[in-house]
């Protein structure tokens, strides 16, 4: 039988389909197909993905965003990023069943890159679903739940910290401190699954799922990754839980990441 996340070889599955895209959310994906192939044609765009709750099928009306990642065949300008803007606040504005839409730019080149091969690469191939073009995944290789991948997907948690700091520090509005404790909570509650991925063999993007795989190996903090899923889930404006996440939980995980699977290949 096969691990969890796995298929029968011991390679991470894909995890969405758009046979798993729930009723509600049909006419949103159905929009955002069309209107990125009116927006961008075929001189600028490769193929496009979904990816996130609504191809896993675990999308809540009203709460759930739409994700997007589009592959271009030259490397993003501020034209493609000023249309890409265009076309998620379209989106947003003409579908209240999602909270929000997002869209990520990356060229075909970047994609397909040996430096991004155990991380955008593997999230496109495992985490991203076609929607429209030719699938990128053909020319990536399958994956395991290797400590290569661990390393090259979450290695760099340490680099997040300083800039939440400053984010903290500015204060700013209750939206704006609840968007930070979503961003913040979600990147230590993957990471934090990455961390004992290797241990445990399998694979998870479900956030409590993965705060239950993580306590598994690391007890003493299984409360506070716990917490962190449920603000993730749950965004919140109380800097005392912002405060752990950024002074406590963070700076540990990232050391502690940092001892077990060395750090991730820089970007320049």
């Amino acid at each position: 039988m096969a691990a969890e996340g796995l298929d029968d070889d011991g390679f991470i599955a894909r995890e969405g389909s758009l046979g798993r895209v729930r009723q509600e959310f049909a006419p949103v994906v159905d929009s955002a197909r069309a209107l990125i192939a009116e927006t961008f044609d075929r001189d600028r765009l490769h193929s496009a993905y979904l990816y996130g709750s609504i191809p896993r099928g675990t999308a809540t009306p009203a709460v759930s965003d739409l994700d997007l990642l589009l592959a271009l065949r030259r490397e993003p300008t501020g034209t493609d990023r000023s249309d890409a803007d265009a076309l998620e606040a379209a989106l947003d504005a003409s579908f209240p069943q999602v909270n929000g839409v997002g869209i990520l730019l990356f060229s075909t080149s970047t994609l397909l890159s040996d430096l991004e091969r155990h991380d955008l690469g593997w999230f496109l191939a495992c985490l991203c679903t076609p929607l429209l073009g030719d699938d990128l995944a053909t020319d990536l290789p399958r994956y395991r739940p290797t400590t290569l991948l661990a390393r090259e997907t979450n290695g760099d948690l340490g680099l997040a910290l300083p800039q939440w700091r400053e984010r903290r520090a500015a204060g700013g509005t209750d939206a704006e401190r609840e968007s930070l404790s979503r961003i913040v909570s979600r990147r230590i509650v993957r990471t934090g699954l990455t961390l004992v991925m290797p241990r445990w063999g399998g694979w998870t993007s479900d956030l409590t799922r993965s705060a239950e795989v993580f306590g598994r190996y690391y007890p003493e903090r299984a409360a506070q990754m716990r917490r962190a899923a449920a603000i993730a889930r749950t965004p919140t404006a109380d800097l005392p839980a912002l405060d752990v996440l950024i002074d406590d939980l963070g700076p540990w995980l990232a050391a502690e990441y940092a001892a077990v699977h060395g750090e991730k290949a820089p970007r320049t």
